[in-house]
C-alpha cells in the first residue's frame, strides 16, 4: 500500500476549497478579476506538488516545489486582498488564509530538507 502524501492531499483539498470560493465570488459577487487570479494561483499549489512528485531529479523536484511556494505565496496575497476589499468576510477568509499559510509551512520545510540532501 502505498504511504499517504500529507502535502499532496492538502493541497488537493485547498484546490477545493479554492474553486468553491471562486464559484461564490462569481455567481453572488459578480467579481471575475481578482478571483480568477486567485483560482489559477490557488489551483496551481497543487498542480506544481503533483509535478514536483513526478520529477526526474531531486533538482527537479525542488524546482517544481519552488514554484508551488511561488504559488502559494500569490494566492495568500489575493486572499487578503479579497478579505481586505471587503469581497470575502473576515470568518470565511480566516480558514482559507490559515490553510494556505499551513501549505506555506510543510512547502518551505520540504524545500529545506530537499536543499540540504542536495548539498550532501
Amino acid at each position: 500500500m502505498k504511504k499517504e502524501n500529507i502535502i499532496q492531499q492538502k493541497s488537493y483539498e485547498f484546490a477545493l476549497l479554492c474553486i468553491d470560493l471562486f464559484r461564490k465570488l462569481t455567481k453572488e459577487r459578480h467579481e471575475y478579476i481578482l478571483s480568477k487570479q486567485f483560482l489559477r494561483s490557488g489551483t496551481s499549489i497543487g498542480a506544481n506538488i503533483e509535478e514536483a512528485i513526478g520529477g526526474q531529479s531531486t533538482k527537479d523536484f525542488l524546482s517544481k516545489l519552488s514554484i508551488s511556494y511561488k504559488e502559494a505565496r500569490e494566492t495568500h496575497y489575493w486572499l487578503r486582498l479579497l478579505r481586505d476589499s471587503n469581497y470575502v468576510n473576515v470568518e470565511e477568509s480566516k480558514n482559507l488564509i490559515d490553510k494556505c499559510e499551513e501549505l506555506l509551512r510543510i512547502i518551505g520545510s520540504i524545500q529545506k530538507t530537499t536543499k540540504l540532501k542536495i548539498r550532501n
